[in-house]
């Protein structure tokens, strides 16, 4: 057994970290909260890659999360004496650099820890073989397993690159209950347990829709999975932290970034549709049932590349005519420019409401964002030109931002390479690397048939009133895509809800939504749909093709989206 666990049948995981950028203190704060065998932090997301990459080129020994480091400086004593071995995958783009960082750290600290980490995700110098392109970064999604062997060797701790934001969690649990590769219940309990620990704060009250409801969430203490020999788990937090651990809490990042019921990874593929919630107590919400299955031959490969240059000003029109002002802006900047860039944009938003008591209410904003393979049309030859308009256009012409010299922006695109063809290797404490076999027994990825639909709701009164005095919600971004998980409280509620909000209705809400792909999935155990819309983020995060370039917040919009909704339910 590699975990040193209070308990045999429980292993008790926290989390520090939900992206590059996190609580810096997380990690002193969840050692000294309480009894934990693993802490683990995730570190990486589709723009961090990006970032991490242009690290590497400015400075090939980068390439790492440098916060973890200023963590590990303060809290590696305090883990060695408590225990509590580190998992995480702040390697990024160089986990062999970060591990020897560490060693270093640990040799100026005078203690002795074990340090181990996990690569052969990166596939860039290997990228046109693979027929991936010619991308600034190309990481493969790894699994669990790598961490395994570290962990059985000793390690105190185990970084890693790019493995699903889940495998963290996964792999003490494996190495400690002695899983095989073909446990796959047990395997996609943990997957499950991870997927809502990962993201920090989300699962303890952070982004949650009905927030006004707990009684403290001032400063949300971090997640932790008491993970059981058999997969399933309880999700709770140190006591005397802020937030709350409850089902709706848990369910909405279980509803975070997910596609349809089959969760697919490098180890299992957990069925999303067979999850089951209770609740266990305060701050205590068990998850069990989860079904897994065989993970599919391919790995999904993150690829980042530099799309170009970006710039953009916004205008403040107020008053009256705002849609004239905003045609004479947009008529006398384009004619203007020099040159007109590859890509202009146009965006009129119109906060502005009639007969305004500040002149902030009585104002709209105008977004004009240009993109181009050359910095020159989108820097001041833009920029200067959109100041120039100050004296010499609509009345009150002014701006939000001052004149800038644009800035690269990234364009991240999935890939899928054979798991066979990709090396996954731990590199032990002692040096020593070990070859992780990918997985011999796969499945093929299928959707999954519909589950049918409840019985409706006999007609009955209604009143006109938001989703989100009923529905609670959380969206997020895949790439190009979005996703909006909506989900009720109770039996009466879904049948109205998986009855009401489809994909007609979505598009006719979320107006922005109309002419692109959307599919619904339904997961009834959890009484939630979940929507995929396709390109609504263009070509992801770092492209920015919208004002929530992450789609934080359409959930919380399609919330607001006024139906008729049945009295009985809104009592």
């Amino acid at each position: 057994m590699s975990v040193l666990a209070a308990d045999p049948d429980v292993l008790r995981i926290g989390n520090c970290s939900g992206f590059y950028g996190d609580r810096l203190s997380a990690m002193r704060e969840m050692l000294e909260g309480g009894q934990l065998d693993v802490l683990t932090g995730d570190y990486l997301a589709e723009l961090t890659m990006l970032i991490l990459g242009r690290d590497r080129m400015k400075d090939p020994s980068l390439g790492y999360a440098k916060t973890f480091v200023k963590q590990i400086e303060d809290c590696l004593g305090l883990a060695l004496e408590r225990n509590v071995q580190i998992v995480a995958n702040a390697g990024g783009l160089n986990p062999a650099g970060l591990a020897q960082r560490l060693r270093k750290v640990a040799a100026d600290l005078g203690l002795d820890a074990k340090i181990a980490h996990v690569e052969g995700d990166d596939l860039l110098a290997r990228a046109s073989e693979l027929d991936l392109g010619a991308p600034l970064t190309a990481n493969a999604y790894l699994g669990a397993w790598g961490i395994v062997e570290c962990l059985n060797a000793g390690a105190d701790i185990v970084v890693t690159g790019r493995v699903t934001d889940a495998s963290v969690i996964v792999g003490p649990a494996a190495a400690h209950f002695g899983w095989g590769r073909t446990d796959y219940d047990a395997l996609a309990g943990a997957v499950v347990a991870g997927h809502v620990i990962e993201c920090s704060t989300q699962a303890t009250g952070g982004n949650y829709a009905f927030f006004t409801e707990l009684e403290d969430l001032g400063r949300p203490g971090f997640p932790i999975a008491e993970i059981r020999r058999d997969g399933s788990s309880v999700i709770t937090k140190h006591d005397g932290t802020g937030g709350a651990v409850t089902v709706d809490t848990v369910e909405a990042q279980l509803m975070y970034e997910i596609q349809g019921p089959r969760y697919a990874g490098p180890d299992v593929t957990a069925r999303l549709d067979s999850i089951r919630l209770a609740d266990d107590g305060r701050d205590r919400v068990l998850i069990r049932g989860v079904v897994g299955e065989a993970p599919p031959e391919q790995l999904k490969v993150s690829l980042n590349t530099l799309g170009g240059f970006r710039n953009e000003m916004e205008f403040i029109l107020t008053g009256l005519d705002i849609e004239a002002k905003a045609a004479l802006a947009q008529r006398q900047l384009e004619s203007w420019l020099p040159t007109r860039p590859a890509e202009l944009d146009w965006t009129l938003a119109r906060l502005d409401r009639p007969d305004a008591e500040t002149e902030e209410q009585a104002s709209a904003l105008l977004r004009c964002v240009v993109r181009d393979p050359d910095p020159n049309k989108v820097g001041r030859a833009f920029s200067s030109v959109a100041v120039e308009l100050a004296l010499a256009s609509y009345p009150g012409c002014s701006f939000t931002t001052l004149p800038g010299n644009g800035s690269p922006y990234g364009v991240y695109t999935p890939g899928f390479v054979a798991a066979t063809e990709v090396p996954h290797i731990a590199v032990l404490p002692d040096g020593s690397r070990v070859d992780i076999a990918p997985a011999s027994d796969t499945l093929t990825l299928a959707d999954v048939a519909e589950p049918e639909l409840p019985e409706p709701l006999p007609s009955s009164e209604t009143r006109r009133a938001p989703l989100g005095t009923i529905a609670l919600a959380r969206s997020g971004d895949k790439g190009g895509n979005a996703n909006i998980g909506v989900w009720v409280r109770t039996d009466e509620q879904w049948r109205w809800l998986a009855h009401t909000l489809t994909v007609d209705r979505v598009k006719e809400l979320l107006p922005e939504t109309a002419p692109l792909t959307v599919t619904r999935h339904m997961l009834p155990n959890l009484r939630a749909v979940n929507f995929i819309i396709e390109g609504l983020l263009g070509q992801g995060v770092a492209y920015q093709a919208r004002f929530d370039p992450q789609a934080k917040g359409l959930g919380e919009w399609l919330r607001s989206r006024h139906l008729d909704i049945p009295l009985e339910l809104l009592s």
